[in-house]
């Protein structure tokens, strides 16, 4: 292995430790009440030594975001090369979304502020820009099934797969936040189970989308 090969290996293992860290102090003391002098203590570095990797706390979160993504996209592939026609792959996909708010609940909050805020996608090798280039490949996922489903008669053929893939996402991230927010209140006041309320959404979602 040479020099350069090794500078760069060490540069990225780095990199990550920086982003471990930064994930135990988000995930336990919420972004605002972060600090990177908080990151810089538990990745045991200078905060000099992290800003040359990250220009800010905000970068910093983006990259925390982007492992988000990437967990999201495997789950979204495993999910439809389960399934056989496009509509099937749309549940699964449903599910699979569901599953990734429920047991990575701290990633899910953290796309929660990437997609809240005015971010500028346009600096070359950019946290923002990756956060961008993987969350659009998650969308082609779905849109790839609805797309499926165009082909093999399972959905209607009037739609726009990308477009579609973009709304599905949007109503989704919705039902989400009022299972996070409302979930037990409707458990103790209606008698209404989260699951209920979720299961329901893909049912009138794959409903939409039916020939």
């Amino acid at each position: 292995m040479g020099t350069t090969e090794r500078r760069e290996r060490e540069k990225l293992r780095r990199k990550n430790e920086i982003i471990d860290s930064a994930e135990r102090v988000f995930f336990s003391k919420g972004l605002d009440q972060s600090t990177m002098d908080d990151v810089a203590a538990e990745a045991e570095l200078s905060k000099g030594t992290l800003y040359l990797y990250f220009k800010s706390k905000e970068e910093l979160y983006l990259a925390v975001n982007e492992r988000g993504f990437q967990i999201l996209q495997t789950l979204f592939s495993e999910a439809i090369s389960i399934e056989q026609n496009g509509l099937d792959k749309i549940r699964a996909i449903g599910q699979a979304y569901f599953k990734f708010a429920q047991q990575y609940s701290d990633y899910f909050n953290a796309m929660l502020y990437y997609e809240s805020r005015d971010i500028d996608f346009s600096i070359e090798n950019s946290c923002a820009r990756a956060c961008e280039e993987v969350g659009t490949e998650t969308l082609k996922i779905v849109a790839s099934a609805i797309q499926t489903g165009i082909v093999d008669g399972s959905i209607r053929s009037d739609l726009d797969p990308f477009k579609t893939a973009v709304v599905l996402w949007g109503q989704s991230s919705g039902i989400v936040q009022v299972h996070t927010l409302k979930g037990q209140h409707f458990q103790e006041k209606h008698k209404i189970k989260p699951e209920e309320i979720m299961q329901l959404s893909l049912e009138m979602m794959a409903r939409s989308l039916q020939v």
